[in-house]
């Protein structure tokens, strides 16, 4: 803190993007909602919360009830009232987006979810002890969301992971700017406080087999996310930082972050646009975007590509990196060829082929890859069937080894992984669980 009291500027530029609503602003906000009869929001939700019923109870005052709503369909409900795409899904539903402003549904998620927890208010416990003990692997939105479901049913739950903290990529991976670390942990508290037991530092293979585990827990579910940036493959490659790396450090070290006064950023996914806003805002120079599709074949949601486009990133579209040039170990600049779309590749997108001749340069000092993420080295452990390096699983969420489930970014081998997606995996998996604990007598 400043002698004012004030945050240091750094810090300042990535809080929150949009403030809390006023308990005025959201009893406004909740008067609006129509509370439809089948609601377009809640089929349009992956976790299905009833959208119109917990708007409701906010209207009534009932901001504890309007919390346990949301939390019995999503365990995670702080963090997907700030991270969801709600102008895709739930807000882009409804019904009064077609000729006038939709319900702000996520920020009426987060007015009734940081109630609760500003109040240190538990809306579940533990159920009656089952005397049965389930492993899961990875703190993520699926890992988290499978474990409380589980604990909620009285199942003894040890969740191990690898990192110091958990929270995956709610903790390390989501710009500030949406979601800040204390959201995320609390959460994970809020799991804790359910019975679940947290391991941390502890990472497959290194401290324990799927033999051991097997001896010692009933299932185990797998909630490792994905690994870190791919290789780019390209001449001065050791000098490009990583995205997540990046995203990293802006949320647990703004203040002492270097940022280049020409920056640009390999990759045209939210997670590319995050690493651009972080040098938007924490920098003072320029910042570039290099992709080397057209803004029809970006896998960012278009209101984050707005977004990038009103913080001021400029975007270089159809430019295949090449060559890091360097001097003294310094990054000097990005040569990329120009591209041209062909014919569809097996992502289903047109695939961009080389321009002979067409080569240029990109001043930077700073670039920073953001171009996606390898496929979970688990699969290989564990001898588990993958479809295209992911994790088959069954409907189910069981994996190809009998009694090991699977869910969240690992085994997102069709549609966008999403941690709404992830905490609906777990949830999904943890019934599946109960089901074939029960059956087993």
């Amino acid at each position: 803190m400043t002698p004012e009291g004030e945050l240091p500027a750094r810090v300042s530029a990535l809080q929150e993007l949009l403030p809390p609503l006023t308990t005025h602003e959201a009893l406004v906000e909740a008067a609006r909602c129509l509370m439809c009869y089948d609601a377009p929001c809640t089929h349009a939700c992956p976790t299905h919360i009833d959208i119109p019923q917990f708007i409701k109870k906010i209207y009534t005052g009932n901001l504890k009830g309007s919390a346990r709503t949301i939390l019995e369909s999503n365990l995670l409900g702080a963090t997907c009232a700030r991270v969801c795409p709600v102008q895709e899904l739930c807000e882009g539903a409804c019904v009064l987006g077609a000729e006038h402003k939709p319900i702000s549904i996520g920020r009426l998620q987060r007015h009734a979810m940081d109630y609760v927890n500003g109040k240190g208010i538990d809306v579940f416990a533990a159920g009656k002890p089952s005397g049965l003990a389930i492993a899961v692997i990875g703190a993520g939105p699926a890992g988290l969301s499978c474990a409380g479901e589980l604990a909620k049913r009285g199942h003894s739950v040890t969740l191990f992971e690898r990192r110091e903290l958990g929270g995956g990529l709610s903790t390390y991976g989501i710009i500030a700017l949406r979601e800040p670390v204390e959201v995320a942990l609390r959460e994970v508290d809020m799991i804790k406080r359910l019975g679940v037991k947290i391991e941390t530092g502890k990472e497959i293979g290194a401290n324990s087999s799927l033999a051991d585990l097997q001896a010692r827990f009933k299932a185990i579910f797998l909630s490792v996310g994905l690994g870190s940036t791919p290789d780019l493959g390209i001449p001065g490659e050791e000098l490009v930082l990583d995205g997540l790396a990046y995203i990293e450090e802006s949320k647990l070290d703004a203040a002492k972050m270097h940022i280049g006064r020409n920056v640009v950023v390999i990759g045209a996914g939210n997670t590319a646009i995050d690493c651009a806003t972080i040098a938007r805002r924490l920098g003072i120079g320029r910042v570039t975007m290099v992709y080397r599709r057209t803004v029809n074949e970006m896998t960012a949601y278009p209101h984050e590509y707005e977004f990038a486009k009103r913080e001021g990133v400029w975007l270089e579209f159809l430019a295949q990196p090449v060559r890091v040039h360097a001097e003294g170990g310094k990054v000097k600049a990005l040569e990329c060829l120009r591209m041209a779309l062909g014919e569809k590749d097996s992502s289903g997108r047109p695939a961009p082929q080389p321009i002979a001749g067409s080569e240029f340069t990109i001043p930077a000092d700073q670039i920073v890859k953001a171009i996606g993420q390898v496929k979970p080295t688990v699969a290989s452990l564990w001898k588990l069937k993958t479809e295209k390096g992911f994790i088959q699983v069954s409907a189910d969420f069981e994996t190809s080894v009998a009694g090991v489930y699977a869910g969240g970014d690992c085994i997102r081998a069709r549609g966008a992984a999403s941690t709404v997606m992830a905490v609906q995996d777990g949830k999904l998996a943890a019934r599946a669980i109960q089901e074939r604990l029960v059956a087993r007598g």
